[in-house]
């Protein structure tokens, strides 16, 4: 074995499972199922036993931990929900507005009707939008509403769409039928047995897939549900030919912009990717934080919900229209969407650059705004969890993606630069002289990279 400092890394004990942070962790998993209210929260995504957990405070890409450790955070970034930064001044002012006014009342908040005419405003297509306060739910609402359109109870859908039974169905009859679905491993248990059958899965830009179940399922399919794009761009060809099946079949098309939506454009993703779907669900980056989600559809699909129950207290509240608004409006006033595709293309080239200094191989994929790496070494969980561990230790959250947001500027982009850069030239270091031991190197267990049960 290699001297621990030809490498530049000190496997030895590490402080942070020491932090404040861990030790609550450690508890709440007496307390709190999973630990966690958020599988993409877990510290075992990250870094097993030393990731800080819990914040005390969050502004722009800052964050600081329960022992007052500041980080940048080059990763999740809210996951995925503040486009605009964190505590973002603009739209913190707009909800003490209202909370100021009272967000909850007999009587309904006016914000809901602005941000109703503003989304049809930038989705031309649409005639009428619901609200819900998270994606999950904004997603079943949308599936709701396509079998009460249709009387039928089939959905083709490939993407990853949230807890609710009609998406883990998919796993009753295979429980591997979600592999390749952002998430493998998800349990189905809890599910009514007789969903199995209802949710069926093809691959994005198999446009044969998608037609084999259509044909095969004929006359009782409700809906098409995708995401625009995620981790790879269409083929072309392939969201125009999703569309033509949907009327071929008499399906509605459900694009879900839960992750996507305000990231390529003013609003959803599909309004570049050239595709014109039935309903569109937003949720996430639309209110910067502040649970918000929207389902926008066509009128005469979207009265249905007059036909279904979908109603709840708290759809009602005044600070998600609020908040949404607001950041709608910042966004399309600073071309939010150019600014986040320059400064993802940019990481993009910081991996590339600092990998080929490094004569480290990676791959870089996704789109721009919502960039990706991976190592391409067998060991590639291992020097993940190492990338993770020593970024940190230098101030950072990182792994091997990153939420764009307004608060990356160019200058912490020249930091994380220097920091990625050194990094990769340590791992390269090990890589060379010492690739059977890399695991030596991991002060903690490897990050997990899928949903597992934890102890």
């Amino acid at each position: 074995m290699q001297d621990d400092h030809s490498s530049g890394f000190n496997p030895g004990p590490s402080d942070w499972s020491k932090g404040t942070g861990q030790r609550l962790y450690r508890r709440a998993k007496s307390r709190i199922p999973g630990g966690t209210q958020l599988l993409s929260k877990r510290p075992e995504m990250f870094l097993p036993e030393l990731w800080p957990s819990y914040y005390s405070k969050a502004v722009g890409a800052e964050i600081w931990d329960l022992d007052g450790n500041r980080f940048v955070d080059f990763t999740h970034n809210g996951v995925g929900s503040c486009l605009l930064g964190y505590a973002d001044p603009d739209v913190n002012a707009a909800v003490k507005t209202v909370i100021d006014a009272g967000s909850m009342a007999t009587l309904n908040g006016p914000e809901e009707v602005q941000l109703a005419d503003l989304l049809c405003e930038l989705h031309p297509w649409a005639e009428m939008v619901r609200y819900a306060r998270s994606g999950g739910e904004a997603m079943a609402i949308a599936v709701r509403l396509a079998r009460a359109v249709s009387g039928r109870d089939k959905v083709a859908f490939c993407g990853y769409h949230g807890w609710s039974d009609w998406y883990l169905a998919a796993n009753l009859g295979e429980s591997s039928a979600l592999d390749g679905h952002l998430l493998p491993g998800l349990s189905p248990r809890g599910v009514p047995r007789g969903l199995q059958g209802t949710a069926l899965p093809f691959s994005y830009n198999d446009l044969p897939s998608l037609e084999r179940i259509l044909n095969q399922q004929k006359g009782e399919v409700a809906a098409i549900v995708m995401e625009p794009v995620r981790s790879e761009q269409p083929q072309p060809g392939f969201l125009p030919g999703v569309r033509a099946l949907a009327d071929q079949h008499g399906v509605l098309l459900v694009i879900d912009e839960i992750t996507a939506g305000f990231r390529l454009a003013s609003g959803g993703a599909h309004l570049v990717l050239g595709v014109e779907p039935d309903l569109a669900v937003f949720a996430k980056g639309m209110s910067n934080g502040y649970p918000m989600a929207a389902i926008i559809g066509a009128g005469e699909y979207m009265k249905v919900a007059q036909d279904t129950f979908v109603s709840s207290t708290y759809w009602t509240e005044r600070i998600g229209p609020a908040a949404a608004l607001a950041t709608i409006k910042k966004h399309l006033n600073l071309n939010l969407a150019q600014i986040l595709a320059e400064r993802g293309e940019q990481i993009r080239q910081i991996w590339f650059q600092a990998a080929a200094n490094a004569e480290i191989k990676i791959g870089v994929f996704g789109t721009p705004p919502l960039p990706s790496f991976t190592f391409n070494y067998p060991e590639a969980a291992i020097l993940k969890t190492l990338f993770t561990q020593s970024m940190l230790e230098r101030g950072y959250l990182a792994g091997s993606s990153v939420y764009m947001t307004y608060a990356h500027t160019p200058a912490l982009l020249d930091e994380y630069q220097e920091s990625v850069s050194a990094v990769f030239a340590q791992i390269g270091k090990i890589l060379k002289n010492d690739p059977t031991n890399i695991s030596h190197y991991i002060k903690g267990p490897v990050a997990h990279s899928g949903f597992r049960r934890l102890a």
